[in-house]
């Protein structure tokens, strides 16, 4: 082999060993929540950390603030490869698992500490269902505590049923709510809920605390309803065949570094939704509470009514009735 031959050959060998080095999976990820959140701040922690520990063999790509779409569209950009990951509310959820949305359903939990039992004795069965439809879980990302605002004073039913309030369009769950409620709601995709707001077309909206007050929807409303509706869950998943594709180690510092980073995210927004409760205050909307103990139980009833009518249409009765199993025992087990 001449010189010069033998100088191409070693350069070439030079530059597949430098394209081996520079090979990393950049995963294209999505999410509705806007940069400078509290979500989004966790995000860039966990891709940064990601990246670092896996010698920048795994990197991610953010698409935050809803760039890609609804959660509807970043699930279809996902199951056409276009997308590898999203952050997830429970609408999106449902439209890879519609059986996690059981977490959704209205008046579920009573506090956190019921929220984190389930979420613990459920962990193997709600993976389950991620990965079957081809997804895997890298961690849960509470939304928390949901309550509605609106433009006039909230107390029971009646007075929601006077309210034009919005619901997220395609949401079985919250159409199963308000129906058990006997409200009609106006569906809208989230990202027309400002521009309805400002036209009149809505008077009310529900969200947490805190992603309403991220959003702007607050500074259209006058009164919040104290009482949650339901505990919104939300998730991060990836798609399983970029999973599989990464190697055991780099899949183990996704899982592990998703659980540290995302468990944390949820315990910082219980806190940013407590303290959100109180720049609301200080914004002058006016709190109102259920007008009797009987009112409660009567939305309580309705949650009851909503989880029944999305038996055999969401999830099945088995996984309900062990849900409900579970936090009865629960319950018993803390009053004792």
């Amino acid at each position: 082999m001449s010189s010069s031959k033998k100088a191409l050959s070693l350069c070439a060998l030079l530059l597949a060993l430098c394209a081996c080095a520079q090979a990393q999976t950049v995963i294209k990820f999505a999410t509705l929540a806007p940069d400078g959140s509290t979500w989004m701040n966790a995000m860039r922690k966990y891709t940064a950390e990601v990246s670092s520990k896996t010698a920048n063999r795994v990197q991610f790509k953010i698409y935050a603030g809803g760039v890609s779409g609804d959660e509807k569209d970043v699930v279809r950009k996902i199951r056409l490869g276009q997308l590898q990951a999203g952050g997830f509310t429970g609408v999106g959820i449902g439209e890879i698992a519609p059986e996690i949305r059981l977490l959704d359903t209205p008046f579920l939990f009573k506090n956190s500490a019921e929220i984190d039992h389930i979420y613990k004795t459920f962990d193997a069965d709600f993976r389950k269902y991620f990965e079957t439809r081809g997804y895997v879980l890298l961690g849960w990302a509470e939304v928390g505590i949901v309550n509605v605002f609106s433009n006039s004073p909230v107390t029971k039913p009646e007075d929601m049923r006077r309210v034009k309030i919005w619901m997220w369009e395609g949401d079985p769950i919250a159409e199963a709510m308000f129906d058990a409620l006997k409200v009609k709601p106006i569906p809208l995709s989230v990202t027309d809920v400002m521009t309805s707001l400002q036209t009149g077309m809505i008077n009310g909206v529900y969200g947490s605390p805190l992603s309403v007050i991220a959003l702007q929807w607050f500074a259209r409303m006058k009164y919040v309803f104290s009482l949650p509706i339901t505990n919104a869950s939300g998730a991060v998943v990836l798609a399983k065949k970029t999973f599989d594709a990464l190697s055991k180690e780099d899949q183990k510092t996704l899982l592990d570094l998703g659980d540290k980073h995302l468990r944390a995210l949820t315990l910082q927004s219980r806190k940013d939704n407590t303290q959100s409760l109180t720049v609301l205050k200080n914004k002058k909307l006016v709190f109102t509470d259920p007008a009797s103990p009987a009112v409660v139980a009567e939305f309580e009833k309705a949650g009851d009514t909503a989880r029944q009518s999305l038996v055999g249409k969401m999830y099945p009765k088995e996984l309900l009735d062990r849900l409900e199993a579970a936090l009865k025992a629960f319950r018993a087990g803390k009053k004792s």
